[in-house]
């Protein structure tokens, strides 16, 4: 009987994913309308796709001399809109409406918009430890400074006086604080804490890392995806990022391509498609190969990947930086400004900004006392566990965690000690898969083209509400405590609540690799995504839930609850399902039975869908919703379910 209408089910499962490919479409047309209003709006912003604009954008801000503080954080936080920008062109554009030509243009923008920012920040701070004077601390006659908006927090210190009882510091407003070496308390140097929320240190793929993507459903009027398509979008993005220095090093950007042209070798390498699965999947044709291949590539990726030889180099696929990065440099006092009757004079110095030498280089070999670094933790981002401490090495592109010790840690005040045996950029990171399995998931309809995905984790329960194509974070629940306040109840797209979650410290986003660092019980793609799919266009009139039964199930199959769900009011009676990804199945078992057994329900029969196994059981309502539901609905609970991957990570 399955076999004799497996047919027609599957002609009406294609009609019901027309709605993906109406989605596709959608974001294909609001993609190009944005850029038509950015070009009527003339508004003075440059487009950063287009090369001339932001070329001669980064050209006259380069060449403006007005080295002011709050204008070069003014001008910044247009900078980072730029950025943004580019970044969810890179992660949301499919492969067939970008070309690899403007995938590296945009990477090349980026990396040149971070480099010209950090300079900007470099004049900045030379221009105000010219005018010391303007910011000397009455108590201890040195310099003092914290200036800070919601991007970044510059706090710098110039020791005018040379006295040795004033060799540690605390900043005002801003706790953060050191404690000098006697040699350098005595010297003429400036100490700066640059914290920027934001990190343009680690390698570009980290911020750029997206989840597979939705291309073709089996439409004949899509062209198949190229064997080019297939790769991960972030792969292709990859590219190493080089220390901006004090004074910036000229170089920079010809290393970070060639790190970026090694790591596409590698990533085409891995791009290998399995010819049988490939074939299957043709067969069935409701289901884009590209998405199988980037979770089947998983385990082959991990496998191919070398280990980092040195215990010292931090695994930035096990850990993340979070909360921002810590510009800790030491500085030469340039010349003061001297007032002469009506003029203001200084001297100018050709090399400008200059990074005072600690250790000194002739005591390389010698002992030397270290810097002791007081650090507030950032309050808008959550730590579950006491972070890692690195430094970055701009020899090597890689977050280090030696010439860093005596960690000391104040988790009531939120406060880190640690001493450096020289002036070294950190961050503080934490394990990405904290998080990871989930305790519990569910998805539940709460409206007309609403619904609401619960997860659960060890230590936090994230409830993200959807609504037509936006989503928004309803709560963080940690402790038994409401957190992440600034985050919740704004309305963002998938893509954009996923990147401020894993900014927070909330990540709930598997990655391609993430299950060598997570015990998981691997499930076929195949199965998986045509789960993701089915339950998306199932959601508006169906609750979803784990099941413990999952775990018990093979690879090739996923087990979930289903229940009828119209209102609010609603009591779920739950029913445990299976499916394959080929044929769907109502279990006789119950959650709370002793076995886990794939005997069919009483009165059931397998189905090629589960919209048609769920349809021997539903209302007329629930199916007529379930038709009607808005294709912009579907797509976004489709991503969320993509990005979170609950039938593998719980």
């Amino acid at each position: 009987q399955d076999e004799e209408r497996r047919e027609s089910e599957l002609a009406k499962l294609h009609s019901l994913q027309q709605k993906f490919l109406s989605a596709q479409q959608w974001k294909t047309d609001c993609r190009a309308q944005a850029k038509w209003e950015h070009y009527l709006s003339c508004d003075g912003s440059p487009d950063p796709t287009v090369l001339p604009e932001i070329n001669t954008f980064m050209s006259l801000w380069r060449d403006d001399q007005n080295e002011d503080i709050q204008l070069v954080m003014k001008k910044g936080e247009q900078v980072l809109n730029l950025i943004e920008k580019l970044q969810f062109i890179l992660l949301d554009t499919p492969p067939s409406e970008i070309t690899e030509k403007e995938t590296a243009q945009y990477q090349e923008s980026i990396l040149e918009l971070e480099n010209l920012l950090h300079q900007k920040y470099n004049e900045a701070t030379e221009q105000l430890l010219k005018v010391t004077n303007t910011y000397e601390d009455s108590y201890t006659g040195n310099m003092q400074a914290v200036i800070k908006d919601k991007n970044v927090t510059f706090c710098i210190w110039g020791n005018l006086k040379k006295k040795i009882r004033f060799k540690n510091h605390v900043f005002c407003d801003v706790p953060h604080g050191f404690d000098l070496p006697k040699s350098l308390a005595m010297s003429s140097v400036a100490v700066r804490i640059l914290h920027t929320h934001y990190d343009h240190v680690s390698p570009l793929w980290l911020q750029c890392q997206s989840v597979p993507k939705l291309e073709v459903l089996g439409s004949k009027e899509l062209t198949p995806p190229s064997k080019d398509s297939v790769e991960e979008p972030e792969e292709e993005k990859q590219t190493d990022r080089e220390e901006l220095e004090v004074p910036v090093e000229q170089d920079t950007y010809s290393d970070r391509r060639k790190s970026a042209t090694s790591f596409k070798e590698n990533s085409n390498s891995i791009t290998n498609i399995n010819e049988t699965t490939e074939e299957e999947i043709k067969k069935s044709g409701i289901l884009d190969i590209s998405e199988v291949q980037d979770l089947a590539m998983q385990e082959e990726t991990g496998e191919r990947e070398e280990a980092i030889p040195d215990e010292n180099v931090v695994d930035l696929q096990e850990f993340i930086p979070v909360g921002g990065v810590y510009h800790i440099d030491a500085l030469h006092l340039p010349p003061q400004v001297k007032e002469i009757k009506d003029w203001n004079m200084v001297e100018l110095l050709d090399p400008g900004l200059e990074a005072y030498p600690y250790p000194p280089e002739e005591a390389e070999d010698a002992a030397h006392p270290p810097i002791q670094i007081t650090l507030m933790l950032a309050d808008h981002v959550m730590y579950f566990e006491n972070p890692l401490i690195a430094r970055w090495d701009p020899a090597g592109q890689q977050w280090r965690t030696d010439g860093i010790s005596n960690i000391r840690y104040e988790t009531q005040e939120k406060k880190v000690t640690f001493e450096m045996d020289a002036f070294y950029t950190v961050a503080l990171l934490q394990d990405a898969h904290l998080s990871m399995p989930y305790s519990t998931w569910e998805l539940q309809p709460t409206g007309t083209d609403e619904a609401l995905l619960l997860v659960k984790t060890i230590f936090a329960e994230v409830q993200i509400q959807i609504k037509g194509n936006q989503c928004m974070l309803s709560s963080v629940v940690a402790q038994e405590k409401h957190v992440l306040s600034h985050l919740t109840g704004k309305w963002i797209s998938p893509l954009e609540l996923r990147a401020v979650l894993k900014k927070a410290g909330v990540n709930i986003f598997p990655e391609e690799y993430s299950h060598k660092y997570v015990p998981v019980h691997k499930k076929s793609p195949t199965a998986e995504i045509r789960a993701y799919q089915e339950m998306a266009l199932l959601a508006s009139a169906f609750a979803f839930a784990q099941s413990k039964w999952n775990l018990e199930a093979s690879e090739e199959q996923v087990v979930f609850k289903v229940s009828e769900h119209l209102n609010a009011d609603a009591v779920k009676d739950w029913a445990l399902y299976l499916f394959d990804g080929q044929k769907a199945q109502k279990l006789k078992i119950t959650e709370s039975s002793e076995d886990f057994s794939e005997d069919l329900e009483e009165d059931s029969e397998f189905h090629s869908t589960l919209y048609h196994m769920l349809k021997d059981f539903a209302s007329q309502e629930a199916i007529d919703k379930v038709e009607t539901a808005s294709f912009l609905f579907i797509d976004a609970v489709y991503q969320l379910l993509l990005a979170t991957r609950v039938l593998t990570y719980s």
